[in-house]
């Protein structure tokens, strides 16, 4: 079972990438860089939360506006404890909303925050059931070797960010 939650991290942390590569192309924004690992084309942040999200209490989650209050409070929640780990433990700044309107301390916004209520809502009534077979039934061996090479990018990537912070 530990592996179904790592291939759920692993599958939302790279949906995520793709969302913000795609926000990035629509907004045709000039800083398409990286904010995430070295290799591996993930954003943590996205598998945290959904991972949080999935382990709220089913009376939190009973319709589907329901699930968007708390889905998109605590995705918030944990974008908040990332930016802080990341700011506290690697000197770097992955995200800033300080320009935006109704921030917390650069870390959250609420115009993001009301957006990852719909958004977490979505993903556990439409993109769970279609991911859950796939993580429930993906191969142990894939999954060690995918946590091998996790382990390592991460390692890299913690120490360059340590050295440059950047």
């Amino acid at each position: 079972m530990l592996f179904y939650w790592f291939w759920l991290f692993l599958l939302y942390s790279f949906g995520g990438y793709v969302l913000e590569k795609l926000y990035a192309a629509v907004r045709r924004s000039p800083h398409q860089v990286r904010k995430c690992f070295l290799l591996l084309p993930l954003c943590p942040v996205y598998g945290l939360a959904m991972l949080a999200v999935l382990h709220l209490p089913p009376d939190m989650t009973g319709t589907f506006w329901r699930l968007a209050l708390y889905g998109g409070l605590t995705a918030t929640a944990v974008e908040y404890v990332v930016h802080l780990l990341y700011e506290r433990l690697l000197g770097v700044l992955f995200w800033d909303y300080s320009a935006t309107k109704m921030d917390l301390n650069r870390r959250v916004c609420v115009p993001f925050a009301v957006v990852w209520g719909p958004l977490t809502a979505f993903a556990l009534r439409q993109v769970q059931p279609l991911l859950h077979p796939i993580a429930l039934h993906a191969p142990a061996g894939a999954g060690l070797a995918l946590l091998l090479v996790l382990t390592a990018d991460s390692f890299f990537t913690v120490r360059l960010l340590r050295r440059t912070h950047n």
